[in-house]
């Protein structure tokens, strides 16, 4: 990725896009998706708009019978991305049902949690939102090297909040669900610059996306009060939100991200609004475009090597 390529290229869509939008004249048949979070939200939509557009669509998810109801799509149970245990099942289980992924969408996630440790001490969100993706595209790198597949990452507007704490990771010294949440972020996208710098020899491309406001289940650990005082919802739980998208909307720049012909020969790019994001030159607020810490190679690299090093797991060779 150079600073070039990290600027808006015109589309056409915007953030009113859907997906019926973005996946008009699409055609997936053959083809064979992995959607992580696929139980509700984002998730859910990509996958029933993936199956709707041809493809076999494989969705890992926590519990039994959560993925939406189709015949091309595929449930595995079971994975808990805080658990590498699972983590490893359910590649396992991948990696016996099919030879080859050539979409992956990553769009599993929690969001502003309580403190919680998972593993040897890891901080939930981070474990959660990076870790366990980490650890599970690594495990399935040969199914995406395959044929060359093109992964996208979900980001936020988060990760203005926070650049990844290189010297406390898992906040032991003091917890900011925020700040947490935000870092959680800034690694998803990290993610995505390490893994096409790695992947692009074999054909695997891979982006990161911040989808837009949208509420969803992923709010769930946000209290009442506090997303009153945001301005979400009203004080008896209706949606008041400014600026906020459909789901549909919401899971459009994924799925262009997954599908768009523009993007051919392109990778390690942050997207919003099924665009290409501009470079922020200072951060601050949680606004548009991407702070330069989000798509930084040395930061990747760096937090690459932290990853495998703590999940024990790598790219193989």
């Amino acid at each position: 990725m150079s600073a070039q390529e990290q600027r808006p290229i015109g589309t056409g869509f915007d953030a009113s896009s859907d997906v019926v939008d973005v996946l008009d004249g699409v055609d997936l048949t053959g083809k064979t998706a992995l959607v992580t979070g696929g139980s509700s939200g984002l998730g859910a939509e990509s996958v029933k708009a993936l199956a709707a557009a041809g493809a076999r669509v494989i969705a890992p998810v926590r519990r039994p019978g959560s993925a939406p109801t189709a015949e091309e799509v595929e449930e595995v149970s079971g994975l808990d991305l805080g658990d590498l245990d699972t983590v490893a099942r359910a590649a396992e289980h991948i990696a016996e049902i099919t030879s080859n992924v050539n979409i992956v969408i990553t769009a599993a996630g929690v969001m502003a949690t309580p403190l919680r440790r998972v593993g040897p001490g890891w901080e939930g969100q981070l474990a959660v939102n990076h870790l366990g993706h980490f650890a599970l595209l690594a495990r399935l790198y040969p199914l995406l090297a395959a044929q060359g597949a093109r992964v996208v990452t979900y980001s936020s507007s988060a990760h203005h909040a926070s650049g990844i704490r290189w010297d406390d990771p898992h906040f032991l010294r003091g917890y900011d669900k925020w700040k947490a949440y935000g870092q959680s972020k800034t690694a998803t996208s990290l993610f995505a610059v390490g893994l096409d710098a790695r992947g692009r020899g074999d054909g695997v491309r891979a982006f990161t996306v911040h989808p837009g406001k949208i509420l969803t289940g992923l709010q769930r650990d946000v209290p009442h009060a506090e997303q009153v005082a945001m301005g979400w919802v009203d004080e008896q739980g209706k949606f008041i939100g400014e600026g906020f998208k459909t789901w549909s909307q919401g899971a459009a720049t994924g799925l262009w991200a997954a599908t768009a012909g523009e993007l051919e020969g392109q990778g390690g790019l942050f997207l919003e609004d099924c665009d290409v994001a501009a470079v922020l030159e200072s951060g601050g607020a949680m606004t548009g475009g991407v702070e330069p810490y989000a798509v930084d190679h040395a930061g990747a690299e760096k937090l690459w090597r932290i990853s495998a090093a703590i999940t024990a797991t790598d790219l193989p060779g």
